[in-house]
């Protein structure tokens, strides 16, 4: 074998093995392709307000629901879906302090209330879990579902938390810290409220039981 044989013979083996390492790194590059999976996400600030929100009580609840919705179809077929759904909530009540109406006698130490707001519910923290979902041939869960679903299960819990004694527990403490705080520098509270004021507030006073049963959230036929 001549020279330029030799010479020939290695050009084509370097560009044979050239092309083949390009070869490997394009089929690679395809197959790793079918499982790369890109998030993105963005996230936007609507506005941010000043706010005077005290929290004065915390409680947790866990409520059962059962969903159950039925479809009759020509009047001969009973179409139903349905669902358990138990649904855990931290909620936080307190008072809402620029709802707070006040004044200070000229010369006193003095701070005279002329409304104070009723406690309220300041954030629900939840957490919900379906369980034993059914579905029927032509009635079954749409994404709407589910989201009316959640949000009756929130209002029912924000009821359950308004019923219980969590506002006469705020009520008690913000009166207390209230207080308290005036006599810490040697001031003097005193309350001046309107008789509707003073009638809702003595409604939040009253000791409330919660009491836990089992509610179906929708029963209505379609």
């Amino acid at each position: 074998m001549d020279s330029t044989t030799l010479f020939f013979l290695i050009i084509t083996l370097v560009a044979g093995g050239l092309a083949g390492a390009a070869l490997n790194t394009w089929l690679q590059g395809r197959k790793s392709k079918k499982y790369v999976s890109t998030q993105e996400a963005s996230v936007l600030i609507e506005r941010i307000e000043k706010v005077f929100k005290v929290v004065m009580a915390e409680g947790y609840f866990t409520e059962i629901y059962n969903y159950q919705n039925d479809k009759n179809i020509w009047n001969l077929i009973n179409d139903k879906k349905k669902a358990l759904i138990i649904a855990k909530a931290k909620v936080l009540v307190g008072y809402d302090f620029s709802k707070l109406k006040f004044h200070r006698p000229d010369g006193e130490r003095k701070l005279v209330i002329d409304f104070f707001p009723a406690p309220e519910i300041l954030s629900i923290d939840t957490d919900y879990k379906f369980y034993d979902i059914e579905q029927g041939w032509l009635n079954r869960f749409h994404s709407d579902d589910y989201t009316a679903i959640l949000n009756e299960a929130k209002q029912t819990m924000n009821d359950k938390a308004m019923e219980s004694d969590l506002p006469r527990i705020a009520g008690n403490q913000v009166q207390l810290m209230i207080f308290q705080l005036a006599a810490s520098m040697n001031w003097s509270v005193e309350m001046k409220l309107p008789d509707g004021n003073v009638a809702m507030l003595r409604e939040f006073t009253h000791y409330r039981t919660l009491e836990a049963q089992i509610d179906s959230l929708d029963t209505r036929k379609e």
